[in-house]
């Protein structure tokens, strides 16, 4: 979403840190541009004005230490002020009260209201062990009701039994009950909806604000949507009043302005972000995190949690058996590409990377995109079970029938191979050393610079970690000089043997390299 903004405000910033000295006029000039790159993202004018106003002031009587670059001093000031106007600290949903805690949904129609109330009700199952009751308060638009019960099917979310005829007040009145005599712990009433705000609308969520005395209100917001999801945050808290905001739709391509606005405009903040449509697909919103991915200084705290979630212990423990014994097939690669795939592929690998932000369009030039990991996985699928335990079976008769069965041909095939025997070789080496797959490798490597122990090889147990101390690894990180560009453990700082993961800084081997940052 902040791809064409981070480009932007990268270039402007890069053009002062190169700098000796900063004179005003150098720095009301970089403004100048910074302004116009945030309005051009759909930023309110008045966030912006303030924004620049109070970057002029710090940048213009800053004092310049030794030992930092002019240029370096005002992309610092410009980083803590991008925060300070997305919230300074991550607000996650507050459930500190009694039994069943009551959060009402409210939004325009076609937000993702209902998509949103499944995914909030997964994850406080599944990450926060709670036992959560869904209602559809929504009678008017059609399945609404039905829609709801079948998210619950799908995420094991118990939902209240639907009763023809009720209005959405006695709807929210019996979920209260039916959730105390339940045992349930969180009771997430999803409101109807409009396709704009009027009277009506306003008048049955004022109703069933009375009625069900919700502990939060959030309200859901298409991100898409830009000021006029400003406008409209604005206009439900001054009726209804709200406790924070969703934003869906983070990972579409619009100009994140309404993101960057809505906590400065409202003074509510963002809690929750929906990044795709699967269910598990919904992350807590964290101003540092976000201001660090905007201004190309990666994200290493979410790409350790993504890690943490999707890295499985037993099959890395499983992976370092093998490879004790020297032992890496063409399966053991086919789990290493789809561990990548599910931490987002080598985009969103790279986007949370420092420094690495801008190498995604090099990588697309030269051919390293997640199709190549499709293509991958398609020829390793297309092999019998014995040419995947045992890649020297595969003669030209044999590659000849893989093309044809994945679509690819007989140079793709070999590209694998010689990939398949470099890491095969670097497991090898790794081997004697007992640690787990290369995504594991890389990210204990990270805990390991960041001081971190846990979770066998070095990586840390991060659902044991409350935000604050989350908010300290980052500081850590950037300590240990993870902030900087080239710095992570295995990608070019050369704290994996063979000179990093295969793949990562020096291209995948056999296939074209990337071309070097410059």
């Amino acid at each position: 979403m902040f791809e064409s903004l981070q480009d932007r405000l990268g270039s402007i910033l890069n053009g002062l840190t190169g700098r000796g000295a900063l004179s005003e006029a150098d720095v009301s000039a970089a403004l100048r541009e910074v302004r116009r790159a945030l309005l051009e993202a759909d930023v309110a004018l008045d966030v912006v004005r303030s924004f620049t106003e109070k970057v002029r002031e710090k940048a213009v009587g800053a004092e310049i230490l030794k030992s930092i670059k002019p240029g370096q001093m005002v992309v610092k000031i410009v980083h803590d002020e991008l925060i300070a106007m997305l919230g300074s600290e991550g607000v996650t949903i507050d459930l500190n009260a009694p039994a069943p805690v009551v959060v009402m949904m409210v939004g325009l129609q076609g937000s993702g209201k209902t998509t949103t109330t499944g995914k909030i009700a997964k994850r406080l199952t599944t990450r926060d062990k709670k036992k959560v009751l869904m209602a559809s308060l929504d009678t008017r638009r059609p399945a609404a009701q039905e829609q709801l019960r079948q998210l619950g099917v799908q995420t094991g979310v118990d939902t209240l039994p639907i009763i023809a005829g009720q209005s959405p007040t006695d709807i929210a009145a019996r979920a209260v009950q039916a959730a105390k005599l339940g045992g349930h712990d969180v009771v997430i009433l999803d409101t109807a909806g409009r396709t704009h705000i009027d009277e009506p609308l306003m008048i049955e969520m004022a109703e069933i604000k009375r009625k069900s005395n919700p502990h939060e209100i959030l309200l859901v917001a298409d991100a898409l949507t830009g000021q006029d999801a400003v406008n409209l945050a604005r206009n439900f808290d001054d009726r209804v009043g709200i406790t924070g905001l969703v934003l869906t739709r983070m990972d579409g391509d619009g100009r994140g302005g309404a993101a960057l606005s809505m906590r400065a405009v409202t003074g509510k903040p963002i809690k929750l972000i929906g990044v795709g449509e699967k269910m598990d697909e919904l992350e807590e919103f964290h101003p540092r995190r976000v201001a660090d991915r905007i201004l190309g200084m990666g994200d290493i705290i979410s790409l350790v949690e993504k890690a943490a979630e999707n890295i499985d212990a037993e099959k890395a423990a499983a992976m370092a058996a093998k490879m004790a014994k020297g032992k890496f097939d063409l399966n053991d690669l086919a789990d290493q590409l789809r561990q990548m795939q599910k931490m987002g592929g080598m985009g969103g690998i790279m986007g949370l990377m420092p420094g690495m932000a801008g190498m995604k369009d090099k990588m697309a030039a030269a051919g390293l995109d997640d199709r190549l990991f499709k293509r991958q996985l398609a020829i390793i699928s297309s092999m019998t079970k014995a040419e995947r335990a045992n890649p020297d079976l595969l003669k030209h008769s044999r590659k000849k029938r893989i093309a044809s069965g994945s679509g690819t041909d007989a140079a793709d095939i070999n590209k694998l191979l010689k990939m398949h025997r470099q890491m095969a070789d670097m497991m090898k080496m790794m081997g004697g050393k007992g640690k787990g797959g290369m995504m594991k490798q890389m990210m204990g490597g990270l805990a390991n610079k960041m001081g971190l122990g846990g979770m066998g090889g070095g990586m840390p147990d991060l659902s044991k970690l409350d935000p604050k101390q989350l908010e300290a690894l980052q500081k850590q990180a950037e300590a240990a000089g993870l902030g900087k560009p080239g710095s992570l453990p295995g990608l070019g700082g050369g704290s994996l043997p063979g000179g990093g993961l295969p793949g990562l800084g020096g291209g995948f081997p056999g296939l074209p390299g990337l071309p070097k940052k410059k």
